[in-house]
């Protein structure tokens, strides 16, 4: 049980409405899918790909193992992509395009840790292989510079503490000349200190000669292995799978755009499409459903469908007498064609009028034996059932004349929120309860209950006739109508 004052707590998106929302809204993305498909076509046909050419160029890393993950491949790719060898291929090539423009027209793709794949685009092919041959060009002659310098600087680094190792060891071959010049008078001890000393600097001066040797030699290799191995060609372009591509890249654009679109509107336009919701909105259960009016659905078993509402609907009001009204709201065909069948039921068990009251809606054409009359020639002696609309711009004065109690045709997805509170709260202002919904158009996967089992006043299945009194005139004043917003605290009460 909850408090009356405490209002149940709804999520702020409800997921289900949401899809079935999206799924009623088909036509939409659905031709933003199309639209998109069309325009990739187009694109394809009308701004065609500029000629691409591909180049391989194998790279040889001093410092290279089997063990890399590829680490020194990206640093080749993010070089090649810098605007010092853009510069250096458009001086190659005489042009004066920006560097940071040309950047935009290659790229380039570690395949392995020694193959990297040069694309680049052109105006014509010629254009694309020269410029291709450019960058490739500048960026070896970048590569094996840079290794050269990197090679120049170690192996003088490693002369430059060969050289520091010998000018310490000539003190020391000073100081073991002096002391073996003493003969007996010599001190062992530090006679051996110095050539241990004097071993250990001739060792290292052997070793920076032989590692400044080794780093001279690292260089050619880099030198003689970088190169282009797979010379710049034009990439083969297909029409047909250019625009099957660029059509399917528009489709799936379309496709998502549309659904973002459909999902995005039905949150901001806030229409139930869920029984459960119309019939918490407007405070009623729903009664039955019927499909919208299609041509592919044939007319027979639309009707025998229909037939079968009315005679629910005609057993509802039966047994209570007075008047009742049928009141539209967006499916005005459905409504018109359900009152007739409702009448022709009816009038099985006494004299049945028709009353048309429903804006462009013929009834007459419809009703064929039935009697239709226009709201001010109603009869009073016998049984009526009346025809309006609640949609907006409704005359709400003029309902109770219409009938004593009613009940809604709604298509699912029409109004708002807000106007079904509407409709709910001018009903209820005005005494006239609803017996029940009859929602047009519902979605088939819904499978929400539409019955209000705190209003069994309203609903079909807990409606309890005999508990309302007759008055002197043999009819039924109308029950007592609990707004929609009171349902959430009936339990409580």
């Amino acid at each position: 049980m909850t408090s009356a004052g405490k209002a149940r707590a709804e999520p702020l998106i409800d997921l289900q409405r949401l899809i079935v929302s999206v799924r009623r809204r088909r036509r939409l993305w659905l031709a933003t899918a199309l639209l998109g498909l069309i325009a990739g076509g187009l694109v394809a046909v009308f701004l065609p790909s500029p000629p691409t050419a591909v180049a391989k160029i194998l790279v040889i890393h001093p410092d290279d193992s089997p063990t890399d993950s590829g680490t020194l491949m990206r640093t080749d790719v993010a070089v090649l992509e810098t605007t010092k060898i853009a510069a250096e291929a458009l001086k190659k090539l005489g042009s004066t395009q920006a560097p940071e423009e040309f950047l935009k027209d290659y790229e380039g793709l570690g395949l392995t840790n020694n193959v990297l794949q040069l694309t680049v685009k052109g105006g014509t092919g010629d254009e694309a292989i020269a410029r291709a041959q450019a960058v490739a060009d500048a960026f070896i002659t970048e590569y094996v510079a840079r290794n050269e310098e990197a090679a120049a600087a170690e192996q003088q680094a490693l002369l430059d503490q060969r050289d520091k190792a010998q000018q310490e060891l000539g003190p020391i071959e000073s100081e073991i000349v002096t002391e073996e010049a003493k003969r007996a008078d010599a001190n062992p001890a530090q006679l051996e200190r110095l050539y241990a000393r004097r071993a250990e600097l001739t060792s290292k001066i052997s070793d920076y000669d032989g590692r400044a040797q080794e780093a001279g030699i690292g260089t050619p290799k880099v030198a003689a292995g970088t190169g282009i191995v797979d010379a710049p060609r034009i990439l083969p372009q297909s029409l047909l799978r250019t625009i099957a591509t660029d059509a399917g890249i528009g489709f799936a654009l379309g496709l998502f755009g549309g659904l973002g679109l459909a999902a995005v509107t039905s949150v901001v336009r806030d229409r139930p499409v869920l029984r459960r919701e119309i019939s918490e909105h407007l405070g009623a259960s729903v009664l039955a459903q019927l499909p919208k009016p299609s041509r592919i659905l044939p007319r027979a078993r639309a009707a025998e469908r229909r037939q079968r509402v009315a005679v629910t609907l005609a057993r509802a009001v039966r047994e209570n007498g007075g008047s009742v009204s049928v009141l539209d709201l967006g499916a005005r065909r459905v409504t018109a064609a359900l009152a007739v069948d409702m009448a022709r039921e009816l009038a099985e068990t006494g004299s049945v009028a028709l009353v048309d009251d429903l804006p462009k809606a013929d009834l007459r054409a419809l009703a064929g034996s039935v009697e239709v009359v226009d709201r001010g020639d109603a009869p009073g002696g016998e049984r009526r059932v009346g025809v309006g609309s609640v949609e907006p711009g409704t005359s709400w004065t003029d309902l109770e004349f219409s009938g004593e109690e009613t009940i809604l045709v709604v298509r699912a997805g029409h109004a708002n929120t807000e106007w079904l509170h509407t409709v709910a709260r001018q009903l209820a202002d005005r005494r006239i309860p609803v017996i029940g919904v009859v929602v047009v158009d519902p979605d088939p996967r819904d499978h929400t209950d539409g019955t209000l089992w705190d209003g069994l006043h309203t609903a079909l299945r807990g409606r309890v006739p005999e508990q309302r009194p007759t008055t002197s005139n043999g009819t039924r004043p109308p029950m007592p109508y609990r707004h929609p917003e009171d349902h959430d605290h009936a339990g409580a009460r």
